[in-house]
């Protein structure tokens, strides 16, 4: 039996993690979660571009007051190109490096992201998923680290950690991801060609986009669907790793499985969300093997509630899932997880 972060429930496999190791789960798992399916992984690669062409025609032709529509549709569509990128910074879309290498920087060109940049920074996330101080994506701040902040970057913080949450994306983003020196020495070349494809992307592209549609078209083509990309890769990464129950613990007592199987969190969106994004919300088992393509995570998750159940967590998107997670999920504690602003006011 699951449980579910709306219910609280604590679940903890701590006590018992020692014995289990990451590899004696993903044993569990049928051996098809892992085959790579050319067919299934180009139908994908048609999907996510015919959806986007479709919502680039409703941007084009639709009246004014459908067009917020159009925007959300064909955002949530680059997101599936992301996910697809995602795949291919993982080695699970094709069997030869060069196909990922290549379909992962055409994906991710739009979406102005440097592919080496985010896949080098993404695996650093994956083996230190939850580890405090070291995880990359969504770490919270411990209660010292903020008093001892400046006013602004208080500030920017408890925006970020709160309402607008759905901005966060973009900080990650810009402050990561186009520099070379956050990476290893070994992987610096292959960063600055990744951040020149973008550079020279955008060097062809705004111009172009701005001298055929002037600056409405710039924002009506371009910006507004980027911000609905960024919102959803805001709110699914926040999802994926954070709930009041849900710990980060420092290095000496980290486990792999607790935060990979219990501090990971798999979360029902509508229906057309989750085919335009490609099940990538079907999270915990990408997480125990980055290996499953993500047309696989449904047969692996399955899986996992059969072996695992007690041990997963899951959730139902809603606004009543992003306001508790938003309006408590602020500043590490290390007993209760989580501690919100006004705690520390008192």
């Amino acid at each position: 039996m699951t449980a579910t972060t709306d219910k609280l429930t604590n679940v903890s496999i701590s006590s018992t993690s020692a014995e289990i190791r990451l590899k004696d789960v993903i044993e569990t798992l049928p051996k098809e979660c892992f085959q790579k399916d050319r067919r299934k992984a180009w139908l994908s690669v048609i999907i996510s571009i015919l959806a986007v062409a479709l919502g680039y025609v409703g941007i084009a032709t639709l009246p004014w007051f459908l067009l917020p529509f159009a925007w959300i549709f064909t955002g949530t569509a680059l997101t599936g190109w992301f996910v697809i990128a995602h795949d291919c910074g993982h080695r699970s879309f094709a069997k030869r490096r060069w196909v990922n290498d290549w379909v992962g920087h055409i994906m991710m060109l739009p979406l102005i992201y440097p592919f080496h940049s985010w896949r080098i920074l993404h695996d650093h996330h994956h083996l230190h998923t939850n580890k405090l101080h070291v995880d990359n994506a969504w770490h919270p701040w411990t209660q010292e680290f903020y008093t001892e902040a400046s006013p602004l970057m208080q500030g920017i913080y408890r925006a970020l950690r709160g309402r607008f949450w759905w901005l966060a994306s973009i900080g990650h983003w810009a402050m990561l991801h186009f520099d070379p020196a956050k990476v290893s020495q070994r992987d610096r070349s292959k960063v600055k060609v990744s951040i020149a494809a973008v550079a020279i992307f955008s060097v062809i592209f705004f111009p172009t986009l701005l001298l055929a549609t002037g600056i409405w078209g710039f924002v009506k083509f371009w910006l507004l669907p980027w911000l609905v990309y960024h919102f959803w890769m805001s709110t699914f990464t926040l999802v994926h790793h954070t709930a009041p129950n849900v710990q980060f613990r420092p290095a000496e007592t980290w486990n792999a499985v607790e935060s990979q199987l219990a501090g990971t969190i798999h979360c029902t969106y509508p229906r057309w969300v989750e085919v335009l994004c490609h099940d990538i919300n079907v999270h915990v088992p990408h997480h125990l093997s980055v290996a499953i393509p993500s047309y696989n995570l449904r047969l692996a998750h399955a899986s996992l509630r059969q072996n695992w159940g007690s041990c997963l967590q899951e959730s139902q998107f809603s606004w009543a899932l992003m306001k508790e997670i938003v309006d408590r999920c602020h500043l590490y504690h290390p007993q209760k997880a989580y501690q919100s602003f006004k705690e520390i006011k008192g």
